[in-house]
């Protein structure tokens, strides 16, 4: 017989392994008689999103955290629906509120593990939105990189979809990307292209990171299909466009803010990778209240 097998109860079974550890760092069984004697009367909790237009971003894992402090999932099936939506209210108006009931003593506990996880989501998802209106008219992907909080890049990848961003790689290996620590060690791009030309699978595509046109031009002879190039201007940008061959992609990055976005909007462009989407995305702000039934 086969296993019962759904896209909830994987994701569920994921999220559970990454939320065991953090309540392990929250060291809840530290002051055991504390936790004896919190009220276990069902209180109504208000999630407040403060920031206008906020992309709404980690009720799941929001939910999961309580969920594994001992909640039944329907306290929260009005709230998932929400996932993916923009908190707006009107003028006049201090939030977007979302409610639900838990025992006052989980609601406390799981308070600060879940409000973190759904904040640190929504920051960057947000953020990412900013990017991704301004290049979606382009035609241009916007994506991240494997500069994510250590222990939380299954948080961050996941909040930039949502923020409509793409994902660029996970791990080193599910791209061969040549780097400028490969180049230096075995000794020239040639060298390093031979080596994971080797190392790499039938589908494997190998991406070479250049730093100036000359580079670019070098490895353009070489039949690199995939480029990054790597803090060059808009001009160089142009320049290197113009002997793109047909099933290149051209990825561009390096310190690319929203501020100088539309600079790098280039036609011809494939993608941006930006590390600020999840090393540093503007904050969102969101508390949850609580009061007796």
């Amino acid at each position: 017989m086969s296993p019962v097998y759904s896209k909830e109860s994987y994701f569920s079974v994921s999220l559970k392994s990454h939320i065991e550890s953090f309540f392990k760092e929250d060291d809840l069984d530290r002051n055991i008689f504390y936790n004896q004697e919190i009220p276990d009367e069902l209180v109504e909790c208000s999630l407040k999103f403060k920031t206008n237009n906020t992309l709404i971003s980690g009720l799941p894992f929001f939910m999961e955290s309580f969920i594994f402090l001992g909640a039944e999932k329907s306290c929260f099936e009005d709230l998932g629906p929400y996932e993916g939506r923009r908190a707006k209210f009107e003028e006049g108006e201090d939030a977007y509120t979302l409610k639900f009931v838990l025992p006052f003593s989980m609601a406390l506990s799981g308070e600060r593990i879940a409000l973190n996880l759904l904040q640190r989501s929504s920051n960057i998802a947000t953020y990412t939105s900013k990017f991704v209106t301004l290049a979606e008219a382009k035609g241009i992907s916007i994506l991240d990189t494997r500069k994510t909080m250590p222990g939380l890049r299954f948080l961050d990848k996941y909040s930039v979809r949502v923020g409509g961003g793409k994902n660029h790689r996970f791990g080193q290996t599910d791209v061969w990307m040549i780097k400028d620590n490969h180049k230096s060690y075995f000794g020239g791009l040639q060298e390093a292209i031979s080596f994971f030309k080797k190392m790499g699978s039938f589908y494997n595509p190998l991406v070479v990171e250049v730093h100036s046109l000359d580079e670019f031009e070098k490895a353009n002879s070489m039949g690199v299909k995939h480029f990054m190039l790597d803090n060059f201007k808009p001009g160089e940008i142009k320049e290197a466009l113009k002997s793109k061959k047909e099933g290149t992609t051209i990825e561009v990055s390096g310190g690319i803010h929203l501020g100088i976005l539309e600079n790098y909007l280039i036609e011809g462009v494939d993608a941006i990778s930006i590390g600020a989407l999840t090393h540093s995305p503007e904050t969102v702000d969101i508390s949850l209240k609580m009061k007796r039934l």
